[in-house]
């Protein structure tokens, strides 16, 4: 029973319908060519408040143009964002949500050639160019800056502001030691390096007016050498409560640090949970915490254990708008779950792209689908599969009103994605097949376990459409003296499965996504690996923040990356490759381990031309890739029909 995430709560001069917060997220969507909001990114917000969350923000609004993370963010910096910020706010509050912006300037951590920040400091990851030391000039105009932006939200019609003051923007640039080298008043004391942020704050309340609700989001931990610290949050969070601030959001990690600002999977749920709880010690206000929350009991209990009063979704709000409808009412299994893969949402967005998510295909999507009209006629549905793609075709063909049966060759769900939750790190892959799995059986779907797909079935099934989701195997390649090794040679899918064991040297051949899990599983149970990558690059299909903390597992567990390799010739207990021109062999191995490219199984495609149902592929079975495409293209066949 979650007996205080619903419960009201008072921001400022709000009160607040519950204790959940949609996050700021850059979502890089939604914006014409001046930077203002299109219904894009209206619906985005219309479908979240529809869902139920108490307080929402717009994220990545800009204060000045110099100052913009990334190029399709919402610009607050000039009058003319404002008509279209008020048509959107008008559309969003009348799903009793309280709306706010948060406002930021990226500082060194903007995407622009010409950067400034405290200090000529370039950022110390992910972006990259030079850096121009700000004038006192410069730094009383982006004062101004913010406090205009306030004026212009409060102007749009927004209930409240977030300054932005953590992971490395312009705010934390000067509240850091390392990236604030500075020796007049706005750099050197703590309290000089502070004196930005609270200008910010007086000239907003001035502007805005001291009644309107100002939040600020700041780091508890950097999480890098020299950098902010919890003992500085908590020495800052008081002073903030006197400035009158309606509510501190205590996050943490830059670009660059040890523990990424969006961590993935492998970074346990609750992350920064502690951060917050420390602040709330020192204040008053009411603290927000943040950090991998997607499990409503564990957003529940930190409010109950006095840890924060209120929590921050993000990733989670993006899997499942409707989180906090479906945890009201204690529908917790329904919840589609974050994975915490990270590359729909952050990757996709810091390569520049429109913002998405892996499990929730609809993101971005959501101003399309006020136009869809249910299928007039409805079909027979027959898929050949149990893997994600199968049990989403199934459930979304099922919700659209067709007749569906899923068959599958094995005696489980899940395929191969059920195998890789198995590696370390990696079990909430399983927590997406588990939701798949309940909305079948809340659909009462007729799934058949131990059946191939036959034109017996085909006519049994009276099958209109038949959607092979019949994944793929990994693929054996030709290489010399490979099959006549001594040593045992084994797929990644027969180590994974259980049905072999690896002896104590091992050589992973392959480094993808899937040879760098299955690394890591062999690692963690005490075997020597080695990876041989025939590639130039590592699990490229990984997002680089989840492929950051699978190589930091690499690393702690003695596990030998070679990339750009090229084999010459394996032996009855080695290998003879080249890895950067150096000639490398490799003795006294026991066990060669396959995990290179997978071919997609489509034996049944002959079955076609033997019946008048319509054919399609998704999936693996269509061509082996991330799982993005497979539930995305799942969903995409369903509305079509």
């Amino acid at each position: 029973m979650l007996t205080n995430l619903f419960n009201p709560i008072q921001i400022g001069n709000m009160t607040v319908k519950n204790r959940l917060l949609m996050s700021a997220m850059s979502i890089n969507f939604g914006v014409d060519d001046n930077c203002n909001v299109t219904d894009q990114l209206v619906e985005y917000f219309v479908e979240r408040a529809k869902g139920g969350v108490g307080m929402m923000l717009v994220g990545g609004g800009s204060v000045h143009p110099g100052g913009q993370e990334l190029p399709d963010l919402p610009q607050m910096y000039d009058d003319s964002c404002i008509p279209a910020l008020k048509d959107m706010v008008q559309r969003v509050k009348v799903h009793n949500t309280h709306f706010g912006v948060q406002l930021m300037h990226g500082g060194r951590q903007s995407y622009l050639p010409q950067k400034v920040a405290p200090s000529p400091i370039p950022a110390p990851a992910v972006v990259k160019g030079e850096v121009r030391e700000l004038t006192i000039d410069e730094i009383k105009e982006l004062i101004a800056c913010f406090g205009d932006a306030a004026g212009r939200c409060r102007k749009a019609g927004f209930d409240f502001v977030e300054i932005h003051g953590a992971h490395g923007y312009l705010i934390n640039q000067f509240l850091a030691p390392n990236s604030n080298i500075r020796t007049d008043e706005y750099g050197g004391s703590f309290e000089n390096r502070s004196r930005f942020l609270f200008e910010v704050v007086e000239d907003m309340k001035e502007k805005a007016g001291k009644d309107f609700p100002i939040g600020v989001r700041i780091n508890g931990n950097d999480y890098i050498e020299n950098g902010w610290e919890l003992k500085d949050a908590v020495r800052l969070a008081p002073i903030l409560e006197k400035a009158e601030v309606a509510y501190l959001h205590i996050s943490g990690g830059v670009y660059g640090s040890t523990e990424l600002t969006i961590p993935s999977m492998y970074t346990k749920q609750g992350c920064f949970i502690h951060l917050a709880q420390e602040v709330k010690k020192h204040v008053n206000i009411p603290v927000i915490t943040v950090g991998r929350i997607k499990d409503p009991v564990m957003a529940d209990s930190a409010i109950s254990e006095g840890k924060a009063d209120m929590v921050s979704l993000g990733r989670s709000l993006l899997a499942d708008p409707y989180y906090p409808e479906k945890a009201q009412k204690g529908d917790i299994d329904a919840i589609r779950p974050c994975i915490g893969c990270c590359l729909g949402c952050i990757h996709a967005v810091l390569q520049k792209e429109p913002g998405s998510c892996v499990v929730n295909p609809d993101v971005g999507r959501e101003y399309k689908m006020q136009e869809e009209v249910p299928p007039e006629k409805k079909k027979k549905i027959l898929i050949a599969g149990a893997g994600p793609a199968g049990m989403a075709a199934a459930r979304l063909f099922a919700l659209q009103g067709h007749s569906v049966v899923v068959c599958e060759k094995g005696k489980d769900s899940g395929g191969l994605l059920s195998l890789a939750s198995k590696a370390p790190g990696r079990g909430e892959l399983d927590d997406i097949l588990n939701f798949f799995r309940n909305e079948i059986k809340r659909l009462s779907l007729n799934v058949r376990f131990e059946t191939q797909l036959s034109i017996d079935l085909i006519q049994e099934t009276n099958a209109d459409i038949v959607v092979l989701a019949t994944g793929s195997l990994p693929d054996m390649p030709v290489i010399k003296g490979l099959f006549q090794t001594q040593m045992g040679l084994f797929t990644c899918v027969d180590l994974l499965n259980g049905d072999d064991e690896a002896g104590k040297r091992v050589i992973v051949l392959g480094g993808g996504m899937t040879g760098l899990i299955t690394a890591d599983f062999l690692a963690e149970k005490g075997k020597e690996v080695v990876v041989l990558n025939r590639k130039k690059s590592f699990a490229e299909e990984m997002s680089s923040n989840d492929r950051y903390y699978l190589r930091e597992r690499l690393k702690k567990g003695g596990v030998k990356l070679f990339k750009k390799v090229s084999i010459k010739a394996f032996s009855n207990d080695g290998v003879t490759f080249k890895s950067d021109n150096e000639e490398i062999a490799l003795n006294n191995f026991d066990t060669v381990v396959i995990s290179e490219k997978h071919s997609p199984i489509r034996d049944a495609k002959k079955l076609e031309r033997k019946t008048n149902a319509e054919f399609h592929f998704i999936g693996d079975a269509k061509s082996p890739r991330h799982l993005m495409y497979c539930i995305s293209e799942a969903e995409e066949i369903a509305r079509s029909a």
